[in-house]
């Protein structure tokens, strides 16, 4: 697995049948966590945590959701630079993008934190109002359907592609399926966000913007911050296993976007966007 795991001594304390208490070291396998920073124009943007690996598609994938560009010949190159450790290697932590003709380049100088963590994608940005941008794909055009039965099992189909999470059970993936339920892409990370970045730079290198038709499923709630990258992905469809924030709830609104939080095996709850889900009739209403 490279530098998406690593191996820590750890005790495990516990206690027996017989309420004696149980002390064993043991080694454990860590989903790693570490700093990227990226740069353009030789200028620092933004330093998320995130998972090592897929460090372009997560590059364009932010670059995607922040805005910046919506197609992949307005991202013109990407390279690793300048970063290494104590003892001078180098540890692929700074990725410089280069823009093209059509991107909106961000003000470097306008009021942002640099640093990101791994579990919000906007806690660096000074306002609400400067990350809800206008969706960059007009998502009420999408007529995509998706069968009740089909959504239910996306949740299933992403817990046993996780083989990061299999082996260290501490990261999020986000998966990209067709309406019919195939699994077309997904990606794993420490953080939410970068678990969908990685699934939109992905698709936008190999010219797949806008994901019309598609379903993103998430392995944890459903953000804000999630929701307005399916939008600027042009995705007509998030589904999470867990809950969605109200903010999310409005943005997907506004967005035209189907929303679907507690994906669970049997039941859904779908907080907008209903008309995408197709239910077989007759349907018994629970009140």
């Amino acid at each position: 697995m490279g530098r998406l795991t690593s191996r820590k001594r750890i005790t495990r304390l516990g206690f027996g049948p017989d309420g004696q208490v149980i002390s064993r070291s043991k080694e454990e396998t860590m989903a790693v966590e570490e700093p990227l920073e990226i740069r353009l124009g030789h200028k620092s943007f933004s330093v998320t945590m995130r998972t090592p690996g897929d460090d372009f598609d997560l590059v364009a994938g932010f670059l995607v959701s922040e805005g910046v560009i919506r197609q992949a010949d307005q991202l013109t190159s990407m390279r690793f630079c300048a970063g290494e450790d104590e003892n001078g290697q180098q540890t692929f932590n700074v990725v410089e993008a280069g823009l093209g003709a059509g991107a909106v380049p961000p003000d470097l100088t306008m009021e942002r934190h640099v640093y990101t963590s791994s579990s919000c994608g906007i806690c660096g940005t000074a306002s609400i109002e400067a990350v809800e941008k206008s969706g960059g794909y007009d998502l009420i055009q999408d007529s995509m359907t998706v069968d009740l039965a089909t959504l239910l099992k996306l949740p299933d189909t992403l817990r046993k592609s996780q083989d990061l999470f299999t082996k260290t059970g501490g990261v999020h993936a986000a998966g990209l399926f067709t309406a019919t339920g195939e699994l077309l892409f997904l990606r794993e990370d420490v953080g939410r966000h970068n678990a969908v970045d990685k699934v939109v730079g992905w698709a936008l290198r190999e010219g797949k913007l806008p994901l019309s038709g598609t379903i993103l499923q998430v392995s944890g709630r459903a953000s804000f911050e999630l929701v307005q990258k399916a939008w600027m992905a042009g995705i007509p469809v998030l589904s999470a296993v867990s809950a969605p924030s109200s903010l999310a709830v409005d943005l997907a609104e506004r967005a035209q976007l189907t929303l679907a939080g507690f994906s669970r095996t049997s039941t859904v709850n779908v907080y907008t966007g209903a008309h995408r889900i197709v239910v077989p009739t007759p349907i018994d209403a629970l009140t």
